[in-house]
Parts: C-alpha cells; sequence; structure tokens
C-alpha cells in the first residue's frame, strides 16, 4: 500500500470531455528541419509563474486501482503539491522540491522524505524535479537541445529519434504539428524489459496557451504493468497559491522497495 501511495502521489508530480482540445488538422503538414521542431516545441512551452489545478487520476497495477480527487499546484521550477482525496476524506498529500521528495499518507499513517533514486530505478530513467514539471506541462522529459535527433513525419506528426541513443536506451518523441506539444514519449529499457509510454490524449486552450487536458501513463516492467490517467478538469494559472505541508507527529518513516 506504501508503494502504491508513493507512486500515486509522484506521478501526479512527476502523468471526460474533449470540449476546448485542439484539433490537428487533416491537411498535409509542412516538413521542417529538425532544429526548427525542437526550437518551436520550446517556444510553445506553457509560460506561467504558478498553477492550480484540479485533477481527477485513475491508477491501476493489476492489482489495486483509485480513483482520487487531486488539487495540483506548482510553482514554476521551485515545487510540486498535490494533495488526494476520495469521497471527501484526504488520503494523501505531497510536495516536491528539485532537492527531494515528501509525502505522508493516512491510511497507515507513514510517511516519506528522500530523493529520486527509487521512483528513477522504477521508471528505468533518471527522474527529476524538471523531468515531473515538464511531464505534467506536455513537455519532452529530456532537453531535445542536448542531443542531434533525426526527424520524420507519420500519422500527421513529428517524430524526434536520437541519432545516437543513450547506452541501455531507446527513446521517441512524437510532437503534434500545430502546437508543437508533445503527442507521446516513450522509454525503454531492452535488456531490463522496461518501458514507459506518456501519451498526451488531447489538450486545452488555458488563456491563450495549450495545455494537457489528458494523460496517460503506462509503465511496465516484464509482464507487470502500472496504468496512471491524468484528467484535468481545471486549470488556474498565476493567481496567489499556498503549499501547506506538514508531516503530522507520530507517522512512521518508511522507505520504498
Amino acid at each position: 500500500m506504501n508503494r502504491v501511495f508513493y507512486l500515486l502521489c509522484f506521478s501526479l508530480i512527476l502523468l471526460h470531455s474533449c470540449k476546448g482540445t485542439k484539433a490537428l488538422s487533416d491537411a498535409k503538414i509542412k516538413k521542417l528541419k529538425t532544429e526548427k521542431i525542437v526550437n518551436n516545441h520550446y517556444d510553445n512551452a506553457f509560460e506561467f509563474t504558478t498553477i492550480n489545478a484540479k485533477v481527477k487520476v485513475r491508477y491501476n497495477d493489476g492489482k489495486q486501482s483509485f480513483s482520487p480527487n487531486v488539487t495540483l499546484r506548482l510553482e514554476k521550477d521551485k515545487k510540486i503539491w498535490v494533495s488526494a482525496k476520495l469521497l471527501g476524506i484526504t488520503l494523501a498529500k505531497a510536495l516536491i522540491t528539485p532537492e527531494k521528495v515528501s509525502y505522508y499518507e493516512k491510511i497507515n499513517n507513514t510517511y516519506f522524505e528522500g530523493d529520486f533514486k527509487l521512483l528513477s530505478e522504477w521508471l528505468g530513467t533518471d527522474l527529476d524535479f524538471e523531468k515531473a514539471q515538464q511531464l505534467l506541462l506536455g513537455q519532452a522529459l529530456f532537453n531535445l537541445k542536448d542531443d542531434k535527433y533525426v526527424s520524420s513525419i507519420e500519422n500527421q506528426k513529428y517524430r524526434l529519434s536520437p541519432k545516437k541513443e543513450l547506452e541501455l536506451f531507446e527513446r521517441l518523441f512524437v510532437i503534434h504539428p500545430n502546437s508543437f506539444k508533445m503527442s507521446s514519449q516513450q522509454l525503454k529499457q531492452p535488456l531490463e524489459n522496461r518501458n514507459l509510454l506518456i501519451s498526451y490524449s488531447s489538450y486545452q486552450k488555458v488563456g491563450n496557451q495549450d495545455f494537457p487536458k489528458e494523460i496517460d501513463i503506462l509503465a511496465s516492467e516484464g509482464i507487470s504493468r502500472t496504468s496512471i490517467k491524468i484528467d484535468y478538469r481545471s486549470v488556474d494559472y498565476n493567481a496567489r497559491v499556498s503549499f501547506p505541508f506538514k508531516i503530522p507527529s507520530g507517522y512512521e518513516q518508511v522507505t520504498i522497495e
């Protein structure tokens, strides 16, 4: 149960109706140089100082499933705060900063404080605050300007794959041709039989900017599969927000195995 709550809380940090979704054009998309696609992706990044969102989450690992209502708050490059409720009862809270991950859950009266190492091992990729933030915003987990990529057009979308893969890793990024936001991003570790697929099935307009509406996260290792679906029900940005977090006294500290 502790591991489930950790993954649930963190997945909201680190992934209904399609009303307001920006539809892709059926017209033939323009062939662009890879550098231009990458630059457009970053030029269209969501600009904000704070975000306050109401989110519906569906978690299923084949053994247990949860569907809590979540309040998600971000302060750009500084904090990600999560409060998860089920039937109006607070289940867990998490506070993520660039330095550490903290969370507590009320069912077993336990808490966790530590770095990103254990979840990074579980997902099969190095995870940090920036990657968790980018995941929630529809941006590439890796900095696409750090490596050389080959681009192509498939199914009316731009596909980017590295000219030279990282050792033991395979990466694939699929980008919408109109908004230049992520359509999907996939990380594989073939030798470990691990796969992480993050799909952005729809976007919505928040102000005049494109923001994810639905995010599907599928993590697998061997025959084990974990599915996390994130549905943004409402999104407000640049409002004044607070990040209340205090681990209750008497809670037992746990480690994640």
